[in-house]
């Protein structure tokens, strides 16, 4: 697996409690492609509020592992149509979230491409949020 310089575009979209957030991020990170899964990492900026924070998603055939570290520290299984709990740490303290995957669509190959993921996330059961990222992936 070789390692390439990346631009990733990150569209997200959060609504929370009648509040829609829609965001755009453009930064240079870097990309691993293999046959049974592909990596992308870069550094979270002030726009997304996690400034200070790595971020890692790691696309396997059927699901996406999403780890942040820094700031705040969390590791996120997404997988279509199941909920996965994970611990959320953060400088002013630490929860145990779930979140629910309602759809993943990935278009990675060798170069790039777009994956986007529709989730909700939850504390004790009451939904806090509903997100979305679509995010694309080229050479730099």
């Amino acid at each position: 697996m070789k390692e390439k310089d990346v631009i990733i575009s990150i569209k997200g979209f959060q609504s929370s409690e009648g509040e829609n957030d829609i965001y755009e991020l453009v930064t240079d990170g870097t990309y691993t492609f293999s046959d049974s899964a592909c990596e992308f990492t870069y550094m979270e900026s002030e726009l997304t509020g996690l400034e200070g924070t790595k971020t890692t998603f790691r696309v396997d055939r059927d699901k996406v592992m999403l780890t942040r570290e820094g700031n705040i520290n969390s590791q996120m299984m997404f997988e279509d149509g199941k909920k996965h709990f994970f611990f959320y740490e953060t400088p002013y303290g630490a929860a145990t979230m779930g979140v629910n995957t309602h759809r993943i669509k990935s278009g990675l190959g060798e170069n790039g491409g777009d994956i986007e993921l529709s989730y909700a996330v939850d504390l004790d059961s009451v939904v806090l949020g509903k997100n979305e990222f679509k995010i694309n992936i080229r050479e730099a």
